[in-house]
C-alpha cells in the first residue's frame, strides 16, 4: 500500500504542475486585463466572452492555494493579478457584494447578487490573504461576510437565500444556471458558503463566524442530508421543504469531506464525531454512482429511475478526495481503491495529453462531450487542482 500511495502522490504532483501551467499559459487576458472569459473545446479563445465572478474567484483561490502549497513566486504573481482584477472590477463599490458577470472589457454585464458567487469570492480572498498577507483581502472577505448576513441570512429559519438584484431587492429568477430549480434555498450554495466561512475562519477566528459555521453544519444535518440514505437533497423552499429528490453524486462525495473539514477547523469535538459518522455514510451512499470503469456518474433521478451516465471532470476530482477521506476515517481499503479508480479514469479519459488540463467529461455514449468549455463560467482549475493538493497533503501526513 505504501508504494501505491507514493505512486499516487507522484502522479498528482506532476498533474498539478500541468494544470497550473495550462492556466498560466492560456488564461491571461493581455488585452483587457485579468483573464479571458472562455476557451472552447478546440482551444480557441473567445475574446468577447463574458467574465464570470465564479471563474475569477476560483482562479484566485487556485493560485493562492498553490502558492501556500509549494511557494512558487509565479503562482503568487497570478494570484495577485486575479485579486486586483476582482477587487477593481467585480466588487460593487456602491451596494457591496460582487457582480455576477462582466463583459470582456471589465464592465458590469449582469449585476445581480448571487450568494454562491459571493461565497466563492470570500473563499478566494481568504486563501489569498494566507498567501500574500495583504490586509485588504482580509478586510474585503470580512465585509462580504457581513453583507451576506445582512441581506441573505434567514434569521427565522436558518440558512441563506439564493440571489438578489444589484441593490439586494428580491429577485424572481434565483437560479445559478438553467439546470437548477428556481428555489429560495439550495444545497449547492450552502455547501460553498460553508467552504468559504471555513477558510475565512482560518484567517479570522471570530466567535460570531464560528457560530454561523456550526449553524451551517446543522443545516446539513437537519435538512440537507437524508439520514437514512446518506444523499443530499438539492433544492428547498424558504421553510426547508424539499423540492427535488435528484441525487448529485459529485456533490454527495464533495460534501462528505467538506463538512468534516469545517468541523475540524472550528475544533468542535462533538460535532467532529457526528460528522465523521455522516461522512462515511455519505461516501458509502456515493458508491451506488460508481460505474464499472471506476468513474463516478453525474446524477440519478429516483422519481424517474433515470441515471445520467455522464462522467464529468469535477465529479471525478471530488470523488478522489471524498473516497480518500473515507479511507482515512475507516481504514477500509475499498475506499482507497475507489479514490484511485476515479484518478485512473481521469488519467485514461479526461486528461488532455496534447494541450493540458482536463476535458469537461465523457458522455453516456463513451465519447468526449461536445460543445463544452475548456475554460469558462463553470470550467475552472479549482476542483482538479484542489484534489491534487489535498491528496498530496494527506499522503504526506499518513
Amino acid at each position: 500500500m505504501e508504494k501505491e500511495l507514493i505512486k499516487y502522490q507522484s502522479e498528482l504532483q506532476t498533474e498539478l504542475d500541468s494544470i497550473l501551467s495550462y492556466w498560466k499559459k492560456y488564461s491571461l487576458d493581455e488585452l483587457h486585463g485579468g483573464f479571458v472569459g472562455r476557451i472552447d473545446e478546440f482551444e480557441r479563445v473567445d475574446a468577447l466572452a463574458a467574465k464570470g465572478s465564479v471563474l475569477n474567484a476560483r482562479i484566485l483561490w487556485t493560485f493562492s492555494a498553490a502558492y501556500n502549497f509549494k511557494a512558487d513566486p509565479q503562482d503568487l504573481h497570478i494570484a495577485q493579478r486575479a485579486f486586483r482584477y476582482i477587487n477593481d472590477n467585480f466588487i460593487d463599490q456602491d451596494y457591496g457584494g460582487v457582480y455576477w458577470l462582466l463583459d470582456a472589457s471589465g464592465q458590469p454585464l449582469d449585476s445581480k447578487k448571487q450568494v454562491y458567487a459571493i461565497a466563492f469570492t470570500i473563499y478566494a480572498f481568504s486563501e489569498y490573504h494566507s498567501a500574500s498577507q495583504d490586509p485588504q483581502a482580509r478586510r474585503q472577505a470580512i465585509a462580504l461576510y457581513h453583507k451576506l448576513l445582512e441581506h441573505s441570512y434567514d434569521w427565522e429559519r436558518g440558512g441563506y437565500f439564493e440571489a438578489f438584484t444589484r441593490n439586494w431587492a428580491p429577485l424572481e429568477d434565483l437560479r445559478l444556471s438553467d439546470k437548477d430549480a428556481n428555489e429560495k434555498k439550495t444545497m449547492n450554495t450552502h455547501l460553498h458558503v460553508l467552504e468559504a466561512f471555513t477558510t475565512l475562519y482560518r484567517i479570522w477566528p471570530d466567535q460570531g463566524l464560528k457560530v454561523k459555521i456550526i449553524a451551517l453544519i446543522e443545516n446539513f444535518l437537519q435538512h440537507i442530508v437524508q439520514p437514512a440514505q446518506g444523499n443530499l437533497l438539492l433544492f428547498f423552499d424558504e421553510y426547508w421543504e424539499p423540492k427535488s429528490r435528484l441525487v448529485s453524486y459529485g456533490h454527495d462525495i464533495e460534501a462528505a469531506w467538506l463538512l468534516l473539514e469545517a468541523a475540524e477547523v472550528i475544533q468542535e469535538d462533538v460535532l467532529i464525531e457526528r460528522v465523521k459518522d455522516l461522512s462515511l455514510k455519505m461516501a458509502e451512499a456515493s458508491i451506488s454512482g460508481i460505474a464499472e470503469d471506476g468513474a463516478l456518474y453525474y446524477e440519478y433521478d429516483p422519481e424517474k429511475n433515470h441515471l445520467i451516465k455522464e462522467k464529468h471532470w469535477w465529479v471525478q476530482a471530488e470523488g478522489m478526495v471524498g473516497f480518500f477521506n473515507a479511507w482515512q476515517l475507516s481504514g477500509e481499503n475499498k475506499f482507497l481503491q475507489l479514490s484511485l479508480g476515479n484518478w485512473h479514469y481521469v488519467q485514461n479519459h479526461l486528461v488532455d495529453r496534447v494541450n493540458g488540463e482536463w476535458f469537461w467529461g465523457i458522455g453516456a455514449d463513451g465519447q468526449l462531450m461536445k460543445g463544452e468549455d475548456k475554460m469558462g463560467l463553470w470550467k475552472c482549475p479549482y476542483h482538479n487542482s484542489r484534489a491534487c493538493m489535498e491528496i498530496i497533503k494527506r499522503i504526506n501526513k499518513a
